[in-house]
C-alpha cells in the first residue's frame, strides 16, 4: 500500500510538473521583484521618511544581508523537514513583513521590516530550486532551471517599472502591499499543485557551520556597505572584513572535516560548477550595482518621475529577455563556456560606458548601453 501511494505521488508530481514550475516561478518572482522595486522608490522614501544616503542603502541591503546569510541554512532545513512546508512558511513570513513595511513611519522601522522580508525570501528561494530539481529529471531539469533563472533576472528589471507605476498613482506603501496578492496566489496554488518532498538521506544540520556561514557573509556585506561612508581603511570596516575572513576560513575548515557538511565543498572541485557559480555571482553584483545607481541617476540627475524612470529600464529588460531566449541556441553552436564568457565580456565592455553619461545625456546613448548589458546578463543567467 505504501509503495502504491509513493508511486501515485510520483505520477502526480510528473503530470503536474510544468504547473508546479509556474508556482515556483511565481513564488521566486515576488522575492526578486521586491529586491528591485524599492530602488525606484528611494527618492520618495528619502523625502517621506527623511532617510540619509546610508539609511537608503541599508533599506535596500538589510534585505539582501539576511537573505544571503541564511540561504544555506534554510535550504538545509527545507531538505530535512519539507521543501513545500518551507516554501509556504516563507511566503507567510514574506507577506506579513511586507504588510508591516507598508505602514512604517521611520527609516529604522523600514530597515527592520525589510530584514524580516529577507528571512522570508531566504526560506522561499532555495525551496523553489530544490522542488524544481526534485520534480524534473534529465534534459527537462536543465530547461526548467534555465527558465527559473531567466525569470529571476527578468523580475529584477521589471521591479522598477512596476514600482514607478505604483508611485505615480498610489502611496509608496503599495510597493510592499502588492506582494500580498501575489504571495496569496502562490500559496494557494502551492497547496493544490506541489507535493511535499524531502531529502531521503537528510543529514543532521551542521549548526556550527550554519552560524559561521551567517557571520562570514553578514560581516562581509556589512563591511562593504559601510566602507564608502566610514572609509575603507577605518577601524570598524577593517574589523568587519577581518571577522568575515576568519569566519569564512573557519567555515571552510569545518566543512572539510565535519561528517555531514552544510555545504559539500567537493562541488567546487568541478571546474564547470565553480566557474558557473563565479560567473553568476559577478553578473548579480554588476546588475545590483547598476539597478541601485541608475534609478538615482534618472530621478536626481535627469529629473524623471518614478514612472518615467521605471519605464526607462525597459531596454535592460528587453536585452535580458532576448539574451536568455537565445542562450540555449547559442550554447548549441558555441558551448556553455563560450556563451558565458561572451556574456561577461559584453558586460565588461559596455558597463564602463556609463562613465560617459552626463546630466544632459541623450537617452539613446543610455538605452543602447542598457540593452547590451541586459543581453550579456541574459546569456549568463540562463
Amino acid at each position: 500500500m505504501e509503495t502504491l501511494t509513493l508511486e501515485s505521488r510520483e505520477m502526480r508530481k510528473h503530470r503536474l510538473r510544468w504547473w508546479t514550475l509556474g508556482v515556483l516561478c511565481l513564488s521566486v518572482l515576488v522575492v526578486v521583484i521586491d529586491s528591485s522595486i524599492l530602488n525606484v522608490a528611494l527618492p520618495t522614501l528619502q523625502r517621506e521618511l527623511g532617510a540619509s544616503a546610508s539609511g537608503l542603502q541599508w533599506i535596500v541591503t538589510s534585505y539582501i544581508l539576511i537573505l544571503g546569510g541564511l540561504l544555506l541554512t534554510t535550504g538545509s532545513l527545507g531538505d530535512r523537514f519539507g521543501r513545500a512546508m518551507m516554501l509556504r512558511a516563507g511566503l507567510v513570513v514574506f507577506a506579513l513583513a511586507s504588510l508591516s513595511a507598508a505602514y512604517v513611519n521611520s527609516t529604522g522601522q523600514l530597515i527592520a521590516a525589510r530584514a524580516v522580508m529577507g528571512l522570508g525570501a531566504a526560506m522561499i528561494v532555495p525551496s523553489t530550486l530544490s522542488i524544481a530539481v526534485d520534480v524534473f529529471k534529465g534534459e527537462e531539469r536543465t530547461k526548467a532551471i534555465a527558465l527559473w533563472a531567466a525569470l529571476n533576472a527578468v523580475g529584477i528589471v521589471l521591479g522598477p517599472i512596476l514600482g514607478g507605476l505604483i508611485l505615480e498613482h498610489l502611496h509608496w506603501g503599495w510597493i510592499f502591499l502588492v506582494n500580498l496578492p501575489i504571495a496569496a496566489v502562490a500559496m494557494l496554488a502551492g497547496f493544490l499543485l506541489i507535493t511535499e518532498s524531502r531529502d531521503r538521506e537528510a543529514k543532521p544540520l551542521d549548526i556550527p557551520g550554519a552560524l559561521l556561514s551567517m557571520v562570514a557573509v553578514s560581516s562581509l556585506v556589512y563591511g562593504i556597505i559601510q566602507g564608502p561612508d566610514e572609509g575603507w581603511t577605518s577601524r570598524y570596516v577593517l574589523i568587519c572584513f577581518a571577522v568575515a575572513l576568519v569566519a569564512g576560513a573557519a567555515f571552510i575548515i569545518r566543512e572539510m572535516r565535519v561528517r555531514y557538511p552544510l555545504l559539500d565543498l567537493s562541488f567546487f572541485k568541478r571546474r564547470r560548477f565553480t566557474v558557473g557559480a563565479t560567473a553568476l555571482s559577478l553578473q548579480s553584483l554588476a546588475l545590483a550595482g547598476l539597478m541601485f545607481g541608475f534609478t538615482l541617476y534618472l530621478q536626481f540627475v535627469q529629473g524623471y518621475s518614478p514612472l518615467e524612470a521605471g519605464v526607462r529600464f525597459l531596454p535592460l529588460a528587453a536585452g535580458l529577455m532576448v539574451g536568455a531566449r537565445l542562450s540555449e541556441r547559442l550554447v548549441h553552436y558555441f558551448g556553455t563556456t563560450r556563451v558565458i564568457a561572451g556574456g561577461l565580456l559584453l558586460m565588461a565592455a559596455t558597463l564602463p560606458l556609463i562613465m560617459l553619461w552626463q546630466a544632459d545625456s541623450s537617452y539613446w546613448l543610455i538605452g543602447v548601453v542598457l540593452t547590451a548589458v541586459g543581453f550579456g546578463i541574459g546569456n549568463v543567467a540562463a
